[in-house]
């Protein structure tokens, strides 16, 4: 009856080892944000979790300010590295920061290092043996004074996908998708979207809010859900994983 037991123990072990875990690698329109003292700021990979069912994990890297470049020089890409596993995703999603000239601890040019660090982090991933997802960068809430909503990612969104159908990945092109997502609310509702909210409104933002990049709960919903059902699109198994 022990050598029973323990053949049952070793054999749940072993199931749950080989969980899949879905990585996701990023910035802070990804990353998991502080819930407590009212805060409403969410990362659109931290809402991931309702549209799954339990027999995946949901690792969420993703952290504020950082760029394919700090993301690697930091050492958070090797952890990630370390512990995939076959079967494993990695969702990588870059380019807020690797935008940002005037640093050069995070700045890429987007034909050159950006574009290799997309390629490393697809590379490295195939090697052990996981999937990697691209997606292009979601947009800024930037509209003109004609309620035309206006790029600021430059060639950013473009290399991703190239990197995308050169190295035959799945890509999701959150930077169409939320474009979208932003002109159907329209200039001022989109400020649902993300993290608008007048002085006394709310104590942790005592002086007012108007961050056009960062999302609210509702955006930070949209777009995962956005997420999830264009992975409903492809041939992925990950696809079984996603409730009904």
């Amino acid at each position: 009856m022990k050598h029973f037991i323990l053949i049952l123990s070793l054999l749940s072990i072993n199931c749950f080892a080989q969980k899949k875990t879905i990585y996701s690698i990023g910035d802070s329109t990804m990353a998991n944000k502080p819930i407590e003292n009212g805060n409403p700021e969410r990362g659109w990979g931290q809402m991931l979790p309702q549209f799954f069912t339990d027999n995946i994990t949901i690792d969420n890297r993703a952290v504020n300010g950082r760029s394919t470049k700090s993301f690697i020089n930091e050492k958070r890409w090797d952890a990630v590295y370390k512990s995939l596993k076959p079967g494993d995703y990695v969702f990588i999603q870059f380019g807020h920061n690797d935008q940002k000239d005037k640093d050069s601890t995070r700045y890429t040019n987007p034909h050159t290092a950006y574009r290799h660090n997309l390629i490393r982090f697809v590379q490295e991933s195939r090697a052990k043996g996981a999937i990697p997802v691209l997606f292009s960068s979601i947009v800024r809430r930037n509209f003109n004074e004609n309620g035309v909503l206006i790029d600021t990612h430059g060639d950013y969104p473009l290399e991703a996908r190239l990197v995308a159908q050169e190295y035959k990945v799945p890509f999701i092109d959150l930077q169409y998708y939320t474009e979208l997502l932003e002109q159907s609310f329209g200039p001022e509702k989109s400020k649902e979207l993300h993290l608008h909210y007048k002085p006394g409104e709310l104590s942790i933002y005592p002086d007012g809010k108007a961050d056009d990049t960062h999302l609210s709960p509702k955006g930070a919903t949209a777009i995962a859900k956005i997420v999830v059902d264009e992975l409903k699109k492809t041939n992925l198994d990950i696809v079984k994983y996603i409730k009904k």
